[in-house]
């Protein structure tokens, strides 16, 4: 029963974070009180524990992750300058005579809105807020409408900058030099948050087409129910309407372009698009001191949270792996039958169901640590598993009953829309999500060849 421990490590974790205890506090919690058993037992060495100021030492000194504190303050500056107003009003009269155009509106906003904030949760309630009244006032079915909202505003999980694809740039990059060293190579290869970004761009731009083809599809199928605006731009007004969309294209470039071209790290390449956003935010002039003060705010306490989760999951990871966790999971890997496509499977399996109850970050600092390494020992490319992973974590956002995204819409959806209207338009969605993941696993170069041309 002893080596099992770590199971029970785990699903004492999972439930916590069921019952709504923080997660930082849950993950150390739980793992000293399994040391302090386990001492008291006689299976577990304290020395294990010893690591812990390196470990946090570690945390604090990691440049990569001063990109978390830049990112969450572009997104919010971004956020609070009302840039998806703008960008949906013009949007919806360039593409309201297209089928379903609102709804193509609406995913080509939350495209840009993704590139610029990758924060899941502002984009889903600002969307909600801003284009579910006049989506519905159109008269756009119910469910079609929040259907579409949810799942464009989870677009931030997998196209960068994506805090999601940061965090699991960082942990992975651990997790391959560690599976590297037990294969003999003591000269490892590294991956970065670059290679994952470059890695997501071609699956990002591919979901967004399959996302708008669905709702061409759906308009043109049922146009009760998608009905088309009955207006023409002109030549003229089209390029009015284009105009205000540059800043924000300008923002993804100087941010994404710097990366690609070698010409910045993420890291700097967050302190850019930080700076960008808040001359964005005075050219708009929706920039004063007391929003300046709330935006601070907001990006203290969303970094704190990230920051406390760290170093939480330090202090479960070495308990897990002073009672054995890792010889664990790798021998039940070795158990599953399949080889590297079983046990792949497996663990997507395992992160697409946890996403029903836990937030993607609670994943990422749980239950990635644990499985990459014996992953990547198997072989795997990390970028290419570092994207299906965000891929897969965008999905669980959308999966009913427990998914964020619909929390998030349901909160601020007018009272006609009820929650079963939510479930039945995301349903289209997470089946779209579900084919690319299947599209990405039979075709892994879809992930891996961008990064390979830029970075060989």
């Amino acid at each position: 029963m002893a080596e099992f421990i770590p199971l029970y490590m785990f699903a004492a974790v999972c439930l916590m974070l069921i019952f709504g205890y923080p997660v930082a506090f849950s993950l150390s919690g739980v793992a000293l009180a399994f040391a302090a058993g386990g001492v008291l037992t006689g299976h577990f060495d304290m020395a294990f524990l010893h690591a812990l100021p390196n470990r946090i030492y570690g945390i604090i000194i990691n440049t990569t992750l001063i990109a978390v504190p830049l990112f969450v303050f572009m997104g919010v500056m971004l956020e609070k300058s009302k840039l998806a107003e703008d960008l949906l009003g013009n949007m919806s009269r360039l593409c309201g005579t297209l089928r379903g155009g609102l709804g193509v509106s609406v995913v080509l906003v939350g495209m840009l809105l993704a590139a610029s904030t990758g924060i899941v949760g502002a984009t889903v309630v600002t969307m909600g807020l801003i284009s579910l009244p006049t989506m519905l006032k159109q008269g756009y079915s119910p469910a079609f409408a929040t259907g579409t909202i949810c799942a464009t505003g989870t677009l931030g999980q997998i196209i960068p900058p994506s805090i999601v694809l940061v965090l699991l740039g960082d942990i992975l990059s651990t997790s391959y030099q560690q599976a590297q060293l037990k294969m003999g190579i003591f000269t490892p290869d590294t991956v970065s948050i670059g290679d994952l970004f470059v890695g997501a761009i071609v699956p990002g731009l591919l979901l967004v087409a399959l996302y708008i083809a669905y709702i061409y599809g759906y308009a043109t199928a049922f146009p009760a129910k998608a009905p088309r605006e009955e207006h023409n731009v002109s030549r003229g007004e089209a390029l009015r309407i284009l105009r205000p969309l540059l800043p924000p294209v300008l923002l993804i470039i100087a941010v994404l372009g710097s990366i690609l071209t070698g010409a910045a790290t993420p890291t700097e390449a967050a302190g850019v698009g930080a700076a960008c956003a808040i001359l964005l935010a005075l050219g708009k002039r929706q920039l004063n001191l007391p929003r300046l003060r709330e935006v601070m705010t907001s990006t203290t306490e969303i970094t704190s949270m990230v920051f406390m989760i760290l170093i939480g999951a330090a202090v479960f990871s070495l308990v897990f792996r002073g009672f054995g966790g890792e010889e664990l999971v790798a021998g039940l890997f070795e158990q599953i039958p399949g080889g590297v496509f079983g046990a792949t499977l497996v663990v997507m399996l395992v992160i697409f169901l946890l996403g029903f109850i836990l937030d993607f970050i609670e994943i990422t600092f749980v239950v990635v640590p644990i499985v990459a390494p014996v992953l990547l020992t198997m072989g795997i490319d990390p970028v290419w598993l570092g994207v299906m992973i965000a891929v897969n974590l965008q999905t669980s956002f959308l999966t009913p009953p427990f998914g964020f995204a619909l929390f998030y819409l349901r909160g601020v959806a007018p009272a006609g829309v009820l929650t079963s209207d939510i479930y039945k338009g995301v349903l289209p969605f997470i089946a779209i999500q579900l084919f690319l993941l299947a599209i990405l696993a039979l075709w892994p170069g879809l992930i891996t060849w961008l990064p390979e041309l830029l970075f060989n």
